[in-house]
């Protein structure tokens, strides 16, 4: 009975002393846009996650990153519609992955192709995103055996998601 009352009072201690807090005089930094930690709103305001991922207001940088995303959202959108008619496996918008999953083409169905896209800047740039590319090609027994990529395959797919980005950003100036 007094061990029950012991831990009891332990537990109130610990939570009473959590439920405080020090008030800090000057308002912190946010690295990223140098602004206060009171200035933000809550996460889902008007500078919130939510708006963030579908289309807030570009961020003080000018580079389209967004308050609530990691990557820049124009390299973001653009990775998205160029891969539109690929099933997306995965998609982290905080860490910059897009991980698709297997797609046949109509055209030649003893071929597939996965891609892995990468953004990996705030700002767009030639340098922001990678894309890899994996190629499967059907053997006489029926399995999926790893096939080379063809010379320049993801360059050409970095440059096509590059210039749909800066498409993106155009049209959100205009």
């Amino acid at each position: 009975m007094r061990a029950r009352a012991t831990i009891s009072i332990f537990m109130i201690a610990v939570l009473v002393g959590c439920s405080g807090g020090v008030v800090d005089p000057e308002p912190r930094r946010n690295p990223r846009n140098n602004r206060g930690t009171d200035e933000l709103g809550s996460i889902f305001g008007a500078d919130g996650l939510a708006l963030s991922l579908f289309g807030a207001p570009e961020a003080e940088d000018g580079g389209g990153g967004g308050a609530g995303i990691g990557v820049n959202s124009y390299l973001w959108r653009a990775s998205l519609d160029t891969v539109s008619f690929m099933p997306i496996s995965d998609a982290d918008p905080f860490g910059g992955v897009i991980l698709t999953d297997w797609y046949n083409p109509a055209e030649t169905p003893d071929e597939r192709f996965k891609l892995n896209i990468y953004i990996l800047d705030r700002q767009l740039r030639a340098d922001g995103i990678r894309v890899a590319v994996f190629r499967q090609v059907r053997n006489g027994t029926g399995e999926w055996v790893d096939s080379p990529v063809a010379n320049g395959t993801s360059g050409t797919l970095e440059d096509t998601i590059l210039t749909r980005a800066r498409q993106l950003r155009i049209d959100s100036t205009t």
